[in-house]
């Protein structure tokens, strides 16, 4: 039977280098170096898809890692000035996304198109405003770039911009022409792919039993709310709203993807220790991150890749 393979990564900023190391080990646990070769379609949110962007454009998995180690301080940095001048991100975002753009849009090349990626990207990102271009009017939106052939194709957007309209976080990032992080509706896109592959307008789509799909996190907290029935009001829930509505988008497309593919689909989401939370910007948490990746167990995995993917 033909396969028809998808690789998907969740947004998690700084936390991206997780992934990365995972996929390194995978090829070499799996005993197949060059298993991402054959994978048909790479999607991604947030870090997620800057990392599928970067494959898909032949990037080795050791120069994205290199990225974030050696340039994640110079996205995640506060000058003086952007302190003041957010009262402390009360009243603008924490960090200017002109020290992503520094980082992305060299990495990819300036002139790039999804139309000149090696595979196939559906890149998550939700647009605050169509601008009247919609006939029902002016409206927030999803947004999934990707360069599937078709009527809808978003082959002519250069790629280091489509790396900014995922990754720009609010509270962290301003919203690069117009987009917002994808992680509002699909932290995890791995639904948002399998839909994908099933849109009439793409020609030869894949039958559901050819899909073979891995989906990666990057690393989940243990979090829950002690009180049972906590009367709270606006407070007290906006910061664990923000942790639940990301867990949950995230939950909820790995039980979908789940129902649907069965022992097709294998999810590599590691938990971090009991007491352990890693924000999206701890870049200080670096070597913590490297050493955690490299100690997660990937036997399971590495059996599903041979049994499944290969």
């Amino acid at each position: 039977m033909a396969k028809y393979r998808i690789l998907s990564i969740d947004g998690g900023g700084i936390r991206g280098i997780i992934p990365v190391i995972l996929l390194e080990r995978l090829g070499q646990a799996a005993g197949a170096p060059a298993w991402l070769d054959s994978a048909d379609l790479i999607a991604g949110t947030s870090t997620g898809g800057l990392i599928a962007l970067a494959l898909a454009a032949g990037k080795s998995l050791a120069e994205i890692r290199d990225v974030y180690i050696a340039q994640g301080a110079e996205i995640f940095d506060r000058s003086l000035w952007r302190i003041v001048a957010s009262l402390g991100s009360l009243i603008g975002a924490k960090y200017d996304i002109a020290n992503l753009k520094a980082v992305v849009e060299p990495f990819f090349g300036r002139s790039t198109r999804l139309s000149d990626l090696r595979r196939r990207v559906l890149i998550a990102s939700f647009d605050l405003d169509s601008g009247g271009r919609s006939r029902q009017g002016r409206t927030w939106k999803p947004k999934l770039f990707h360069n599937f052939p078709g009527p809808d194709s978003d082959g002519e957007q250069l790629v280091w911009k489509v790396g900014l309209q995922t990754s720009a976080a609010p509270t962290y990032f301003a919203p690069y022409d117009g987009f917002v992080d994808g992680g509002v509706y699909a932290a995890n896109p791995s639904m948002c792919a399998l839909a994908q592959t099933q849109d009439s307008r793409i020609p030869a789509q894949p039958k559901i039993d050819e899909i073979v799909m891995l989906s990666l996190g990057t690393g989940l907290s243990l979090q829950h709310i002690a009180a049972k029935n906590p009367d709270w009001g606006d407070a007290q829930w906006i910061e664990p709203l923000l942790g639940i509505m990301l867990d949950a988008v995230s939950g909820i497309a790995d039980y979908q993807c789940r129902q649907i593919l069965r022992e097709r689909y294998f999810r590599l989401a590691p938990l971090f220790p009991a007491g352990t939370a890693v924000a999206m910007d701890a870049v200080a948490q670096g070597p913590f991150m490297i050493g955690f990746a490299e100690s997660v167990d990937l036997a399971d995995a590495a059996a599903w890749l041979r049994t499944h993917w290969l």
